[in-house]
C-alpha cells in the first residue's frame, strides 16, 4: 500500500510541475517579450521613410515598449501567483 502512495504522490508533484510549466501567462510573457525586444531594436534608428509613413511617428519603438511592458507584466503576475493545482478530490464544504 505504500508503495502505491508513493507512486501516486510522485505523479502529483509532476502534474503540479507540468501544469506551472506550461502556464498560459508564462507562454504568452515570454513571447510579448521576445518580440517587444526584436521591435524596440527596429524601432530604435527608423529610417526617415518609415517616420513619413507613421506620419513622424517613431510607432515601432512605442509599440515594442508597449509589448515589452505587458510580457513584464505577464510574467511578474507569473511569479507574484502561481498556478494552483486543483484537487481531484470531492469538497467537503459542498456537503
Amino acid at each position: 500500500m505504500s508503495d502505491l502512495h508513493k507512486e501516486v504522490s510522485e505523479l502529483e508533484q509532476k502534474s503540479a510541475t507540468a501544469a506551472r510549466l506550461f502556464d498560459i501567462r508564462r507562454i504568452i510573457g515570454g513571447l510579448f517579450v521576445v518580440y517587444g525586444v526584436i521591435v524596440t531594436i527596429a524601432g530604435i534608428n527608423p529610417s526617415d521613410e518609415d517616420l513619413k509613413k507613421a506620419e513622424g511617428v517613431h510607432i515601432n519603438l512605442w509599440t515594442g515598449l508597449a509589448m515589452l511592458v505587458l510580457g513584464l507584466f505577464f510574467l511578474v503576475w507569473l511569479k507574484l501567483r502561481p498556478a494552483q493545482v486543483p484537487s481531484d478530490g470531492p469538497d467537503p464544504a459542498d456537503g
